[in-house]
């Protein structure tokens, strides 16, 4: 495959309009009176209607931000005192995942207040202390071993000892792989929840472990992890879908794809690109061409032939989904959910969540400059 100077500067573009647009988009978001951002943006008859608040989905955009203006550009909100309110009062704090993205934010945008954080939120006892941990929750304990890496990586007084957290959950985060590269969603618990549901991992469960797995090989020369993070994105690289679709659920025992929809946006312009990216920064493997096939996804070269990114609204759809009445034939018959679905039988869900934006922001802001063509390898 060639690639002309027509198609890098095409590429280039793609790039800088979602970078551009999910930073606009942000302000829209971000609740007046919590100063906190929203759970979701909807459409509804008389325009969009912010619904609800989220910690979870405020630190992932905050990190979207940071890397937006690190990149040379100005957020469109003041970003300390959004983390300023995070940190004053972290009795949010309900799951081992949530603590995680507070240390990766933290660590990101002011290391220097990274201890105290530590102390306070008693992270050195969060794997016995939560639920998410004991169960073996795989995004969750992926979400912390990334802010524990972050949070190490400082090397700050106080926080030397946070190596030894990582290595616990590295080990914990390891037993979830399956022989295929794919993660499961629940660790090998003896419970009704990880019978039913343990071996089918998400999107989700697939791609922030191989970000997790690549900021800790890069702390501790893990080579371990290395492998095992370039043994799940090689799985998931070959089940993308002939658009470039980045499927739903995946089964960690055979490694088949086992539902395609919802197809995200967040999973093409946010998810993957981060993942793929920190993999490619610690092994030196090229995965431009999986990622731009994602991005293309976004911008109508899907399965409607319809773009996602609606600039006047300065948002980014959530995703396809099936019509109601495809979810409820689904229901009844459970093969029909692999493979490619006819464009009649999908819809845009005209919903937009914060993080969708931020994770778009921290995976493309600054990497305009690296867009070029390259050949697949896949």
């Amino acid at each position: 495959m060639s690639c002309t100077q027509s198609e890098t500067a095409q590429n280039q573009l793609t790039t800088t309009s979602v970078v551009t647009l999910a930073a606009s988009g942000l302000e829209q978001m971000l609740d007046p009176e919590h100063k906190l951002f929203c759970f979701t943006l909807r459409q509804g008859a008389s325009g969009l209607v912010r619904e609800g608040i989220s910690h979870r989905y405020t630190m992932m955009t905050l990190l979207g931000l940071d890397r937006f203006e690190k990149a040379g550009q100005t957020s469109p909100v003041p970003i300390s005192p959004i983390l300023d309110r995070l940190i004053a009062d972290t009795g949010w704090i309900d799951c081992v995942g949530d603590l995680g993205l507070l240390l990766w934010t933290c660590a990101i945008l002011a290391p220097e207040r990274l201890a105290a954080v530590a102390d306070k939120t008693r992270v050195r006892d969060a794997l016995a202390r939560y639920q998410d941990a004991r169960e073996g929750r795989t995004m969750e304990l992926a979400w912390f071993l990334t802010g524990l890496c972050y949070s190490a990586a400082t090397e700050l007084p106080g926080l030397s000892d946070l190596r030894e957290e990582a290595n616990k959950t590295f080990r914990s985060l390891a037993a979830n792989q399956g022989c295929q590269g794919i993660f499961r969603h629940l660790g090998h618990r003896k419970s009704m929840a990880a019978i039913l549901r343990g071996r089918i991992g998400s999107f989700a469960d697939q791609v922030y472990p191989i970000y997790a797995l690549a900021k800790f090989s890069a702390l501790t020369g893990s080579r371990e992890a290395l492998e095992r993070a370039s043994a799940c994105a090689e799985s998931i690289c070959q089940r993308q879908g002939p658009s470039g679709e980045w499927w739903w659920h995946y089964d960690a025992g055979t490694g088949r794809v086992v539902e395609t929809y919802p197809a995200y946006s967040v999973h093409q312009d946010g998810m993957a690109p981060m993942a793929l990216f920190a993999l490619a920064d610690v092994s030196g493997r090229d995965f431009t061409v999986p990622i731009q096939r994602g991005l293309a996804w976004i911008q109508g070269n899907n399965e409607l032939g319809r773009g996602l990114v609606d600039p006047s609204r300065k948002l980014i759809w959530r995703n396809l989904q099936l019509s109601a009445q495809e979810q409820f034939i689904r229901r009844l018959f459970p093969s029909r959910q692999i493979g490619v679905t006819p464009a009649r039988k999908l819809e845009v869900n005209r919903e937009c969540r914060p993080y969708e934006l931020g994770w778009a922001l921290y995976a493309l802001a600054g990497r305009e400059h690296l867009w070029t063509c390259a050949r697949s390898g896949w």
